[in-house]
């Protein structure tokens, strides 16, 4: 019998949830399977993966072909790695002590990445965060701004107003110079 490592899909329209398991490769995707191996959820970021490493181990030496997309998850937890430095142990090319200390610098290493990975995330919504707040800081004042100048013409009116009472008594002042002005000169034509 055929064995393939696939995903089964759960969950509801948009927000898939996927088990990992282990199924006859003719038996349907959500269909019957004979091991259930872990989980994946795409949801998150970073992607939520928990796979049960020796059960999986197992199967996978045992023959069970992983399809594309269980292949990466596999890679990604490194069970394909075992497997590989499993097989340079029995070729005599490593021996076991090299093989671990290859296999723990390697999930010390995916362990940074992933926690790099989450710290700039978070970094990065925190700075998205921080710019909203500016933005509607800006935006707010802007507003205040605009409902003061706004409320503002109507101070100004009000002082227009005094300014064209005073100017009468400047006018009239200004004609009753002016008849005075136009009579010496008619005295000067003469």
């Amino acid at each position: 019998m055929a064995t393939k490592i696939r995903l089964q899909r759960f969950g509801k329209k948009g927000k898939p949830f996927f088990h990992v398991v282990v199924a006859d490769s003719r038996s349907p995707r959500d269909g019957k399977f004979i091991e259930r191996l872990g989980s994946y959820n795409p949801n998150t970021n970073p992607a939520t993966i928990e796979i049960n490493f020796e059960k999986t181990l197992a199967w996978v030496n045992s023959g069970a072909q992983p399809t594309d997309t269980a292949r990466a998850i596999l890679s990604y937890k490194g069970v394909l790695y075992k497997k590989h430095l499993e097989g340079g142990v029995k070729k005599g090319a490593l021996t076991q002590e090299q093989a671990d200390q290859k296999f723990t610098a390697w999930l010390e290493g995916k362990a940074g990445k992933i926690s790099g990975k989450t710290e700039g995330l978070a970094t990065s919504k925190a700075d998205a965060r921080k710019a909203a707040l500016v933005a509607e800081a800006k935006k707010k004042e802007d507003r205040a701004a605009a409902i003061a100048a706004k409320n503002a013409p109507v101070a100004e009116e009000v002082v227009e107003e005094e300014a064209t009472e005073e100017a009468p008594a400047v006018e009239a002042e200004a004609t009753e110079e002016a008849p005075a002005a136009e009579a010496t000169k008619e005295e000067g034509a003469e």
